[in-house]
C-alpha cells in the first residue's frame, strides 16, 4: 500500500482526503500493525489510488484476506459499480472506528501506566546519554545503512508476514540515522539485525531508534517500550530470554519490583504482555561458544526485536544454526567516505582550542589547517598511507578517538598518522589513536567557577566540584582503568557490565573470605566490650579477654559462611531493589507476605545458626580458660555440643523473624532515584543504614525473649538449661550489635563496596580513594558510559587495550602460549 500510495504522488494526508479513511488507519495498514479490514474500507483507498483491478486483487488479498470471495475487482475509478458483494458505493459511508491506544484499552491500566512510566525514564536517559556521547557535536555523522546480504535475512514474505500467493513489497534500500526508525516502522514482524564493523556506529543508531520510536508517533510508541538490553552478558544455557529479561529491568530500573494484583512484578508483567520491545545492542560480545544457542533462543520466540552485531560474529552464528534471525529484516552499516571526514573533522577543532593558530593556520580558520594536509591526502586518494588512514577513520569510533587527540588537544598535530614509517599498518594507527585516548582526555584543566550570585554557596559548590572533577594523574588512571578492564576478564567469556558491586571481586578469593572474618572479628569484639563493659558486673579485664574470645570466634565463624558462599556463587551480592521505609505507611511490594516471610526466613537460617555456634564456641573457649579446663573434658564437650544447638536455634530463628520484618518494611524505589550507578550506590546505602536501625535493636529483643522459649521447650529433652533474661538481654544486644554490623559490612552489596573498593583495592594501588568519583569522572570524559545501573567501557576495544595494556605491565605477566597442532 505504501508503494501504490508512493507511486500515485500522495502524501497519507492527501490519501486521507481523497478516500475519507483517517491517516490513523492508512498508518497503521502500511505498517502492517492492522489486521483484516473490510472491503468498504478497501474500496475506498483503492478508488483514491485509482487502481486497476490487478492492483485492487492483490490489495484485497493483503488488506483483507478474510472475504476471498467478495475480492473488489473495480471501482468508482472506472465507472463500474460491480464492486465487492458486502459494499454499496451509492449507500451511506461508515468509516472505520479509531482504535483506542492499545494499553488503553487492551492492556490492564496498571500495566499501562507502568509502561508509560517506563518510556519516560526510557527516553530522559537515553537522551541524556545521547548528549553525553557528543552525538550532535558539531553535527551527527552521516552513519549510513543498506540491505543487509540475503543470506543474513529471513524471506521477505516472512518478514512482512504474508500470506502464500503474494508478492513482498521490497524494503527500503538504504537510509542513514534519521531514516531508521521509519524504516523499523515498516516491517511488518518487527524483528531487524543491525549489523555493522567493529566502531561502525551500532550503539548509536540504537540508540537513535530508541528515542524516535519513543519520540514519534504512531503505534509504536502506544504499544511497545522500546529498552535497549547489552546482551553480551546473556547466557541462553543457562538462563531463559524472558528471566534475563526481567531480571535486567530489575537492575536498572528498580521500581519496576513492585507487585500487580496478579502477584508478578511489574517487570515481568510488562515482558509477558508484549510491552517491552528489546532492542538487544552487542550480540558479537556474547561468548562465541554460546552465539548459536543464542540464535537459537531467540528465533524460538516470535515477538518483535532489534538486534545488532557485527556482521562476520552475526555470520557465523547463521552458518552454525543454519538459520538467520526468523522473520527479521537486516541493515548493515555503511563506511564513512573521506568527503564525510572532511566536512567533519574540519569543524572539531575550534580556533578557540587551538589558541587561535595552529601548524599551517592562519587563526581563523584553525578547524581546517589543522586538519589540511590530511585531509588532502585523504580526498585525493592516493598511496597507501592515504588508503591506510581512510579505512581508519571510516568508522565512528576513529573518527572520535582522532578527534579527541589532534582537534581537542592542544600542540598535536594529526599529519603524524601519515608517517608510514611509523604506522605501517592499519592495526597500528589504531593502536595508536586507542592508546592515545585516555592520556588525553586526562590531560590537566583548569575547572570553571560556579557563579550563582551568592558567595559561600560557590565556595562549597567549587570545593565539591574541585573534588569530583580532580586532576587525576593520566598514568594513574590509566592503571586503575587498566586494572578494572582486567577485572571484566573471565576465563570462559569477557564481561562489559562494570558494576560497582562486583568490582571487589577482582580481588583474590582468599582475600576476601580473610577480609571478611577479620572485619566480623572487628565488629564482634568492639559490640562484646561496648556491651559488657557498660551493663554486665565483671572487671574490665575479664570483659577484654572475653571481647578477645568471642571476636575472633565469630569472626571465624563468618569467614567459613561467606567462604562458603563465595565458592558457590561469587561471594558478591547485588544492591538491593527496595528502600525501608520506617514511618508510615508502606507501599507493599508484595501482596504474598507469607510467601516472602517464608523465603527470607530460609534465606538467613544458616547465617543465624552458623552465628549461634560461633557464640557456643566462644563461650567453651572462655569457660576453659578461666577454669583451666581441658577442652577435651567430657562435660565441657558435652556443653559445647548442646550450646551449638541451643544457640543455633534461638539465633536462627531470631534472625529470620528480624529479616521478615525487613521484609515487611521494604517499599519499591523511586522511579528516578536509581537511574544511575552513583543513585543506587546512594540508596543502597541509605537502606543498609535503615536496616542497621531495625536489625540492631529488633534481633536483641528477639535473642533474649526468644533465647527463653527455645530454652524452655527444649529443657525437657536436653536437661536442665539456664536462660535468664539479664543474661540473654546482654547475650541479646551483643549479636544484635555484632551481627547487625557483620551483616551490613561483609554481606550487603553497599558494605562490600566500602572494605574491598573503597579500603582494599586502593590500599593495594588497584582503585584510587575515592573510586565513585573516578568512575563518574570516567564517564564524564567519555571514557566509560553507562547502561542503566551499570558503566560500560565506551567501547570493547577500548576495553580489551587498557585490559591488554594493563596485563603487560605487571610483573608476573607471561603472555599465554599454545602448542602447534600437529601436520
Amino acid at each position: 500500500m505504501r508503494r501504490l500510495r508512493t507511486q500515485a504522488g500522495l502524501t497519507q494526508e492527501q490519501m486521507a482526503e481523497r478516500s475519507g479513511v483517517s491517516v490513523r488507519t492508512i498508518r497503521r495498514l502500511e505498517t502492517g500493525r492492522a489486521a483484516d479490514h473490510r472491503l468498504g474500507t478497501v474500496n475506498l483507498l483503492a478508488d483514491a489510488l485509482d487502481l486497476g483491478a490487478e492492483d485492487r486483487r492483490q490489495l484485497a488479498a493483503v488488506l483483507a484476506p478474510a472475504h476471498p470471495s467478495s475480492i473488489p475487482l473495480q471501482g468508482k475509478a472506472n465507472g463500474d459499480s460491480d464492486v465487492g458483494a458486502d459494499f454499496d458505493p451509492d449507500g451511506p459511508f461508515e468509516p472505520e472506528p479509531e482504535p483506542e491506544p492499545e494499553p488503553e484499552s487492551e492492556v490492564d491500566p496498571v500495566l499501562a501506566g507502568a509502561a508509560r512510566e517506563l518510556a519516560r525514564e526510557v527516553g530522559r536517559r537515553w537522551q541524556k546519554e545521547e548528549e553525553q556521547r557528543r552525538v550532535h557535536d558539531p553535527f551527527p555523522l552521516p552513519v549510513r545503512w543498506n540491505r543487509a546480504p540475503a543470506r543474513l535475512t529471513d524471506h521477505a514474505e516472512n518478514i512482512q508476514r504474508l500470506p502464500p500467493g503474494v508478492r513482498p513489497e521490497p524494503m527500503e534500500p538504504a537510509g542513514d540515522l534519521r531514516s531508521v526508525a521509519e524504516a523499523y516502522r515498516g516491517i511488518p514482524s518487527g524483528r531487524l539485525v543491525i549489523l555493522g564493523r567493529a566502531g561502525s556506529g551500532k550503539s548509536i543508531m540504537a540508540i537513535r531508534l530508541v528515542l524516535d520510536l519513543l519520540g514519534g508517533s504512531g503505534p509504536d510508541r502506544s504499544r511497545r517500550v522500546p529498552v535497549i538490553f547489552s546482551v553480551g552478558a546473556w547466557d541462553a544455557t543457562a538462563v531463559a530470554l524472558r528471566d534475563w529479561l526481567v531480571d535486567l529491568l530489575l537492575r536498572d530500573y528498580p521500581h519496576l519490583a513492585r507487585r500487580t494484583p496478579g502477584g508478578s512484578t511489574l517487570a515481568a508483567a510488562l515482558v509477558d504482555a508484549g510491552l517491552i520491545l528489546p532492542v538487544l545492542d552487542g550480540f558479537d560480545e556474547i561468548a562465541e561458544g554460546l552465539r548459536q544457542e543464542a540464535l537459537e533462543a531467540l528465533n524460538a520466540t516470535s515477538s518483535p526485536l532489534v538486534l545488532t552485531s557485527r556482521a562476520g560474529e552475526y555470520a557465523e552464528a547463521v552458518s552454525a544454526a543454519r538459520a538467520p534471525l526468523v522473520w527479521a529484516a537486516g541493515i548493515e552499516l555503511a563506511g564513512l567516505t573521506p568527503d564525510d571526514l572532511s566536512a567533519y573533522l574540519s569543524r572539531t577543532a575550534r580556533p578557540a582550542a587551538q589558541g587561535g593558530r595552529v601548524p599551517g593556520g592562519e587563526g581563523g580558520e584553525g578547524g581546517e589547517a589543522l586538519w589540511d594536509v590530511v585531509l588532502e591526502v585523504l580526498r585525493s586518494g592516493k598511496g597507501r598511507v592515504g588508503g591506510r588512514l581512510a579505512e581508519v577513520l571510516s568508522t565512528p569510533l576513529m573518527i572520535a578517538l582522532a578527534r579527541t587527540m589532534y582537534s581537542e588537544a592542544p600542540g598535536r598535530d594529526p599529519a603524524e598518522l601519515l608517517d608510514a614509517g611509523r604506522f605501517p599498518t592499519t592495526s597500528s594507527l589504531e593502536d595508536h589513536l586507542l592508546a592515545g585516548f585516555v592520556p588525553t582526555v586526562y590531560r590537566p584543566r583548569v575547572a570553571e567557577r560556579a557563579a550563582t550570585g551568592d558567595p559561600d554557596r560557590d565556595r562549597r559548590q567549587d570545593r565539591r566540584d574541585r573534588d569530583r572533577r580532580r586532576n587525576w594523574d593520566p598514568d594513574r588512571a590509566r592503571h586503575w582503568l587498566g586494572h578494572l578492564a582486567h577485572h571484566l576478564v573471565r576465563l570462559d567469556r569477557d564481561r562489559h557490565d562494570l558494576a560497582w558491586w562486583q568490582i571487589g571481586e577482582s580481588l583474590p578469593r582468599s582475600t576476601r573470605v580473610l577480609t571478611v572474618a577479620l572485619v566480623s572479628a572487628l565488629c564482634v569484639t568492639v559490640a562484646d566490650w561496648a556491651v559488657v563493659l557498660l551493663v554486665a558486673p565483671i572487671t574490665p579485664g575479664e570483659a577484654l579477654v572475653q571481647g578477645a574470645v568471642v571476636g575472633p570466634v565469630g569472626g571465624l565463624a563468618f569467614g567459613c559462611f561467606y567462604a562458603a558462599m563465595a565458592a558457590f556463587g561469587g561471594g558478591s551480592f547485588a544492591p538491593s531493589q527496595v528502600r525501608l521505609r520506617l514511618r508510615g505507611r508502606t507501599d507493599g511490594i508484595g501482596r504474598r507476605p507469607v510467601r516472602t516471610f517464608t523465603d527470607r526466613f530460609a534465606a538467613v537460617v544458616p547465617g543465624g545458626f552458623v552465628m549461634g555456634i560461633g557464640c557456643a564456641c566462644a563461650f567453651a573457649l572462655q569457660r576453659a580458660l578461666y577454669e583451666g579446663r581441658s577442652l577435651t573434658d567430657p562435660a565441657l564437650v558435652e556443653g559445647l555440643l548442646i550450646n551449638m544447638l541451643v544457640l543455633g536455634l534461638i539465633f536462627s530463628s531470631a534472625a529470620g523473624l528480624v529479616f521478615g520484618l525487613l521484609a515487611a518494611l521494604e517499599t519499591p524505589l523511586d522511579v528516578g532515584s536509581a537511574a544511575t550507578p552513583a543513585g543506587l550506590l546512594s540508596a543502597n546505602r541509605a537502606t543498609v543504614y535503615r536496616q542497621v536501625l531495625v536489625i540492631v535493636p529488633v534481633l536483641t529483643l528477639a535473642i533474649a525473649l526468644g533465647g527463653g522459649l527455645v530454652v524452655r521447650l527444649l529443657a525437657g529433652v536436653l536437661g536442665p538449661m539456664s536462660w535468664k533474661l539479664p543474661e540473654g538481654l546482654v547475650i541479646g544486644a551483643v549479636g544484635g550489635l555484632g551481627g547487625g554490623l557483620s551483616y551490613a559490612l561483609c554481606f550487603t552489596a553497599w558494605g562490600q563496596w566500602l572494605i574491598f573498593s573503597r579500603l582494599l583495592l586502593p590500599l593495594t594501588g588497584k582503585l584510587p580513594w575515592s573510586p565513585e568519583d573516578f568512575l563518574d569522572d570516567a564517564y564524564r570524559r567519555g571514557v566509560l558510559r553507562r547502561s542503566g545501573a551499570v558503566y560500560q567501557f565506551r567501547h570493547v576495544r577500548l576495553q580489551h587495550h587498557l585490559g591488554h595494556t594493563y596485563r603487560r605491565r605487571q610483573g608476573n605477566y607471561t603472555p599465554a602460549t599454545f602448542p602447534m597442532p600437529p601436520r
